[in-house]
Formats: C-alpha cells, sequence, structure tokens
C-alpha cells in the first residue's frame, strides 16, 4: 500500500493558533479513550491539520518501565528511549508520527519535577501545594507538545471521582479557561449499558457521570457514547437533554470489526466537523478512502492465515498490543486476513507435543519477555518451526531463545542457555550486555530507544527493508555472546543485521528455511495500518505461501477452546485500551 504520513498544515491552518482537546472518560475504565481519541485525531490528520497526542496516566510510578505487563500491559518505547503507556502505541499507528517522552506524563513524573525544583529552590520559599505548583506543571506538559502543531489531543486516564485524577481534571479545566473556549473542548467517554432483561438502554450512568464532572467545573462539549447497541434517536436527545449538551454532539460509539473502522464510524456521525466548527478550525475534507480499503482488507481479505503466538504473556494480550496490531498490518499489506491464537510456552513440554500444536499454524511469533518461566517451552516451539519449515518469527527474547535452541540442536552446544536464566551455565550464548554490567537501578536503565541497524546484503533481512540500514527500537540487557558467532555461521545460520561497529548481533536467520528470522529490537514499535512494517508484512507473507503450499493449517473459523483474538473475530475490539 502507498507510504502516508500524517499531512503537513496547509497555509490557513497554519495561522491559527493551537488548539487542544481533552478527552475523559467515566463510569468505568477500560472504554477506549485511547483508541476513540487516536481515531479523532486520524480524522483530523486526514484534514490537513498537524496533530499530536499527549496521554496523562495517574498513577505514581515515574514510566509504566518497572510495572507487570499483567497489570499494565506493553511498555510502548519511543525513539527517545522513553518507556511509555501503551496508548502511545494506537496514537502513532493512527497518526502515522512518532511520539516522545513528551507524550506520556505521570503523577509519578510531574511529582518529580516538582520536588525537584523545590530542592533547588525554584519555588523562592514558597509552600509548595498541588494548587498551583503541581498544576501548574501539568499545564506545562501540555504545552510542551504544542509548537508546531494544531491541534494538540490530550487523553486523560482513569475515570471521573478517581482521586488520582483530580489533579490533572483541575488542570485541563484552568487550562481551558486560560486559552478560551474557542481553542479548547472537552470530550467525555462513558458507558451507556444495555440492560438484557430490561431490553433497553440506560443513560443514567452517563448522566451521573456527566454531573460528577460538572461539579469539578467542566462542562463537557461533546459525549462519545460506548454502547453494545445503537442509540435511538430519543436516547441520544435524552442524554443531551439531561448532560447539557447540544443533540448532534452526542455519538454513540458501538462494536465494530476492527477498531481501524471507529475513524469512519465517527466521520459519519460528523464528529470530526463538529469539533473543527467548535474550534474554528479551517480544514480540507478528508479522503479516507485509503482508510476504507484497509478496513475492507481486515474484514473482507482475499484468503486467511492463522498464527501462533507463543509467549510468557498470553492470558493477558494487551501485554502484546503492538504484536498483535503488527500482526493485523502485516495481513493488511498482503490482503491476507490474520487470526491469532495467543498460547502459552508452557504447553510445548517437548519435541512431538511441538510439533503435533504447530501442525494446525501458518506461522509462529515468540515475542519478548523477561524471566525463566516458559524458556524451554519457547525452545521446544521454535525447534518445530526449524524442523518442518514453517515460518517463524522472534523477537527480543524469541531471538535469544531462537539462538539457544540454535546452539543446542544444530550446533551439538548441549548445554548453553542465558546467563539470565542460569548463571552458572558453562555455555552462555546469550550474555548481559558490557553496557549493564555495572547497573542496579530497574527503571529506564535497559538499552532503550532506537539504534542503528546495519543489513548483510542477499538476506532476507536485507530484501524485506530493501535499504542498507535501518533503525529500530530496543528494550533489553541481554545480547547474542560474540564468543559463539563464528560457531553460529559455520552451521549456517546468517547474522543478517548488526550494530555499525559489529559488536552487537542485531538480526539472524536462517538461509535454508523459507522464513526463520529473529531480531533484537522490537519492530512491532514502528507498525502502522498504513505501511506495515516490513519483517512482519514479510512474515506474513511466508505465512501466506506456507499456507498456499498445502503444509499449513485449514483454517475454518474459531474452533473450540481457540483463543483467535485478530480484530475480525473480536467481540469488542474497543476495550483493548488500558485506561
Amino acid at each position: 500500500m502507498p507510504n502516508q504520513t500524517a499531512a503537513a498544515p496547509s497555509n490557513a491552518a497554519a495561522t491559527q493558533p493551537t488548539k487542544f482537546i481533552f478527552v475523559t472518560g467515566g463510569v468505568v475504565s477500560s472504554l477506549g479513550k485511547g483508541i476513540a481519541a487516536a481515531s479523532l485525531g486520524r480524522l483530523l490528520v486526514e484534514r490537513g491539520l498537524r496533530v499530536t497526542m499527549l496521554k496523562f496516566d495517574p498513577y505514581l510510578n515515574v514510566d509504566p518501565g518497572t510495572m507487570s505487563p499483567f497489570q499494565h500491559g506493553e511498555v510502548f518505547v519511543t525513539d527517545d528511549k522513553a518507556e511509555t503507556d501503551l496508548d502511545l502505541g494506537h496514537y502513532e499507528r493512527f497518526l502515522d508520527r512518532s511520539l516522545s517522552q513528551a507524550n506520556n506524563v505521570t503523577t509519578g513524573r510531574i511529582y518529580l519535577n516538582v520536588i525537584s525544583k523545590e530542592r533547588r529552590g525554584e519555588y523562592l520559599g514558597s509552600t509548595v501545594q498541588v494548587i498551583p505548583h503541581v498544576t501548574d506543571e501539568i499545564k506545562t506538559a501540555v504545552k510542551r507538545v504544542a509548537p508546531d502543531n494544531d491541534v494538540v489531543i490530550v487523553e486523560v486516564g482513569g475515570t471521573v471521582g478517581d482521586i488520582e485524577s483530580q489533579p490533572f481534571l483541575e488542570a485541563i479545566r484552568q487550562f481551558r479557561h486560560e486559552v478560551g473556549a474557542r481553542n479548547a473542548v472537552f470530550i467525555h467517554l462513558t458507558l451507556v449499558p444495555y440492560i438484557a432483561a430490561a431490553g433497553e438502554v440506560k443513560t443514567k450512568p452517563t448522566q451521573h457521570s456527566v454531573r460528577e464532572l460538572m461539579e469539578i467545573g467542566i462542562q463537557p462539549d461533546f459525549l462519545i457514547c460506548r454502547s453494545e447497541q445503537p442509540l435511538s434517536e430519543d436516547v441520544k436527545r435524552k442524554i443531551a437533554l439531561f448532560c447539557n449538551v447540544d443533540f448532534g454532539a452526542v455519538v454513540e460509539s458501538v462494536d465494530v470489526p476492527t477498531i481501524y473502522e471507529i475513524p469512519l464510524a465517527f466521520h459519519e456521525q460528523g464528529l470530526d466537523a463538529r469539533v473543527c466548527e467548535r474550534l474554528n478550525l479551517r480544514t480540507r475534507e478528508p479522503d479516507l478512502d485509503e482508510w476504507r480499503d484497509i478496513v475492507r482488507r481486515i474484514v473482507e481479505p482475499r484468503s486467511r492465515v492463522r498464527i501462533a503466538v507463543v509467549g510468557k504473556y498470553t492470558d493477558y494480550v494487551d501485554s502484546y498490543k503492538s504484536v498483535q496490531e503488527a500482526l493485523i498490518h502485516g495481513g493488511i499489506a498482503n490482503d491476507v486476513g490474520v487470526d491469532i491464537e495467543w498460547l502459552s510456552s508452557d504447553m510445548f513440554t517437548d519435541a512431538d507435543r511441538a510439533r503435533e500444536i504447530l501442525a494446525d499454524f501458518d506461522g509462529l511469533l515468540v515475542p519478548g519477555g523477561f524471566g525463566v518461566r516458559g524458556v524451554e517451552g519457547m525452545v521446544e516451539a521454535i525447534r518445530a518451526a526449524r524442523e518442518t519449515a514453517t515460518p517463524f518469527f522472534g523477537i527480543c527474547l524469541g531471538m535469544q531463545t531462537a539462538i539457544i535452541e540454535f546452539a543446542r540442536n544444530v550446533c551439538g552446544i548441549e548445554d548453553s542457555h542465558s546467563s539470565e536464566f542460569a548463571p552458572e551455565c558453562a555455555n552462555a550464548v546469550i550474555s548481559l550486555m558490557e553496557s549493564q554490567q555495572h547497573v542496579t537501578d530497574m527503571g529506564g536503565t535497559m538499552r532503550l530507544g532506537a539504534y542503528a541497524c546495519r543489513l548483510t546484503p542477499d538476506t532476507h533481512a536485507a530484501a524485506a527493508y530493501g535499504a542498507p540500514e535501518v533503525s529500530e527500537r530496543h528494550r533489553h540487557r541481554y545480547e547474542v555472546s560474540n564468543r559463539y558467532r563464528d560457531t553460529f555461521v559455520k552451521h549456517g545460520m546468517a547474522l543478517s543485521g548488526l550494530s555499525p561497529d559489529g559488536s552487537l548481533v542485531e538480526i539472524v536467520e536462517l538461509a535454508d528455511h523459507p522464513w526463520f528470522l529473529g531480531c533484537q529490537f522490537h519492530p512491532e514499535l514502528k507498525s502502522r495500518p498504513t505501511r506495515a512494517h516490513p519483517l512482519f508484512r514479510e512474515f506474513i507473507a511466508a505465512a501466506a505461501r506456507h499456507h498456499a503450499s498445502g503444509n499449513g493449517a485449514s483454517f475454518d473459523g474459531v474452533r473450540d477452546g481457540a483463543r483467535v483474538d485478530g480484530h475480525a473475530a473480536a467481540v469488542n475490539p474497543l476495550v483493548s485500551s488500558l485506561d
């Protein structure tokens, strides 16, 4: 598909002051504020505006880097080495632009900045308080991302009524008062539940949520109502009347087959046009033909493949949110539907069991992770993929376990392992990076962010990228041990990507395999629906060839017991953004 990036602002738009859209949530969390905000952002991009986004997270952690993936989902890493909330992944994918540390601010970071200023004496002896010092710091974070943008969309995490969110809500209340009503709008996302026993939707939760928001001085300009059922005109009028908003400002958000359909649904209801009118933004009409084709390729693809994702955190799919999206993008690029089954690596108890399980799939992906649990199962799954010529893609830990498997079963180094999992191992084919030897703190201390990778000509990696050197995002402490590089090459493994100085192995592959590739970085973090990451694109292409050859799965829908979470199979895809 054609490469598409965020549109540059028109001359007319460039003369306008930056506008601000604040998105809040009520009733319950996990309604999908991140995707709703990103969908509106995409529509504004299509209107020719330069858009950026900011996520406020109310927790006291400085960033999510030290948090369990079971609690908070994946850590999304930016080019500038920031460990951020997974919603930044949605922002980047929908806006098609790279964001930075400045686009994700937590309560912990706000208080860290305030206390650091107090210790330096910057408050000149004042008593440091939530108002004005904390709220001023929050407003500064909003202003920091405004330059060179026409619109800043700010998502406030959590729900109205949370104690943790109060300073952020007070700050955005003040902010709108300072910039004026024509320069800032409030959008409130709320739940309109369907009560099956009564056979109707109920508006009271939305009314109470808006009332609580108004009690702290914020009157929403628009309401996005999450519901399982379409809302009738009478229900919308009732919500508008009791929540003090215009009838046209009540927008429904019902379940759809894919999250990438949300912008189309919002546009059909006129949300983007009304927001631009309220903010006095002069824009062009959006051309959504390419976006419609993206949705068509997801919902009605020419063919389908079945991918096994074998990892450590598969009970909570948000732990691999960007992997899930990147696989879907690879399918978009090939006009192939991707049905994903999330399998715990503990299922792969031995070689026979691994072959039996993988026989039903067109490809195997082993993603990142930390800790020894489940590693042996990954090794068995990778061995089965290698020996049966099933397309394999290993990412970070997935590449490291592929190295361990190759060392044991091809090179004959039976006691090979990673020093992360077996510190006393005689043959640590994966070892702690030199730069990590004396690191003791956990937060923000891994090898993080974008680093260059130089590709070896005439390899799968070089063919996929079509460039001699690329930049990819990393998050790891361990690497392939250089002591064994010659042994791996001697036994048929190609080192197809290295750091520019040649000291670090970034990509490995097997030349005699249809598609067997591992990378130390996280390519999923740079994939977009408009331009799939090259490695995911080629992995899905290999899986489609495997399927067409008759070696892959004969998939005819969701089987009993299968966990398939591709968008086309999702029941409620909007509930994919942690709040």
